[in-house]
C-alpha cells in the first residue's frame, strides 16, 4: 500500500459513524465513495475485518456486512490470504454469448492467462449424468474436477463429465488445459451446446476457493455440449464468482 493510500485510510477511520443508520452501511458507502473516486485505486488490500473493526470501534460483523456490500457492487474482490482488494472495474470479465468456446480460449481472447488445476480426475457411474447424456446407468464417464483461473484469480469451480463410449482416448490424456482443444485433435470437435445459467450463493467449497468470507452471490453455468453429428461429448455445471464475472449478449428482434 502506498504512502497515499494509507493517508487515505487513516482519514477515513478517523471519521465519525452517525446515528442516522446502520454502521454497516455508512462505511461501505464512505469506501464505495473513495474507491470510485479513484483515492483507493484498483488492487489496493484494505485492511482486515478485524482491523477495521478496532481502528473504527465495531463489531467485526459490521465490516464483514460492509465489505460484503462492496463485493456485491463489484468495487472490491477476495483474494484468499490476501483479503479484500479493490477490484479494477475496467478488467471485470464480460464474457460474450455468442459462439462456443471453452474457457481457455474464451479468457485468451480476452487477453487473459488461462490456467487451471486439477481436484479430481477419475472414471465414474452416475445415474443422474448418464440419463443427462442419454447413456445407460452403468456406462463409464470420466468426472473432471477443476478450478479455473484467469490472470493467477480463481474464476470457477467446475466439475464436468465425458463420454468415454465415444471419446475413451480422454481417460490418457493431459487435461489441464483445453479439453475442447483436445477433443478438436481427436476428431470430436464440440460445435453447439445447450447452456443454462443461474444465480446462486456459493458453497463452503467455493468459497474457500474464492477466498470469500461469507456465502457470496455467483453464477452457475450447466452446459450441454455436442459435436456436429449430435452426440453429446460433456455435460458440465461450474460456479464462476459473481463480483468479477458477468454474461452480456446481443438480441436483436
Amino acid at each position: 500500500m502506498s504512502d497515499d493510500e494509507t493517508d487515505v485510510l487513516n482519514q477515513f477511520v478517523s471519521m465519525t459513524l452517525g446515528d442516522d443508520e446502520p454502521f454497516y452501511i455508512q462505511i461501505a458507502r464512505r469506501l464505495e465513495a473513495l474507491i470510485r473516486s479513484g483515492a483507493l485505486p484498483p488492487d489496493t488490500t484494505l485492511p482486515s475485518e478485524r482491523r477495521l473493526a478496532v481502528l473504527m470501534g465495531v463489531s467485526r460483523i459490521t465490516v464483514q456486512h460492509s465489505y460484503n456490500e462492496l463485493r456485491r457492487k463489484s468495487l472490491v474482490t477476495s483474494h484468499g490470504r490476501r483479503g479484500s482488494v479493490v477490484a479494477d472495474m475496467q478488467s471485470r470479465i464480460q464474457s460474450p454469448m455468442n459462439r462456443l468456446r471453452g474457457f481457455t480460449e474464451e479468457m485468451r481472447e480476452m487477453g487473459r492467462v488461462p490456467s487451471s488445476k486439477v481436484l479430481e480426475r477419475r472414471v465414474v457411474e452416475n445415474r443422474r449424468i448418464a440419463a443427462i447424456m442419454g447413456q445407460r446407468p452403468g456406462d463409464k464417464l470420466l468426472k473432471v474436477r477443476r478450478v479455473r483461473y484467469a490472470d493467477g484469480l480463481p474464476m470457477s469451480n467446475e466439475t464436468a463429465w465425458y463420454n468415454l463410449r465415444a471419446a475413451p482416448f480422454l481417460v490418457k490424456e493431459d487435461l489441464s488445459g483445453s479439453i475442447y482443444t483436445v477433443l478438436e485433435n481427436n476428431g470430436m470437435a464440440l460445435t453447439h451446446c445447450e447452456q443454462v445459467i443461474e444465480a446462486v450463493h456459493c458453497t463452503a467449497e467455493d468459497a474457500e476457493i474464492f477466498g470469500f468470507v461469507s456465502p457470496t452471490p455467483c453464477v452457475l453455468i450447466k452446459r450441454r455440449s455436442f459435436t456436429a453429428k449430435e452426440k453429446m461429448m460433456e455435460y458440465v455445471e461450474g460456479t464462476f464468482r459473481g463480483d468479477v464475472y458477468s454474461y452480456r449478449m446481443r438480441l436483436n428482434s
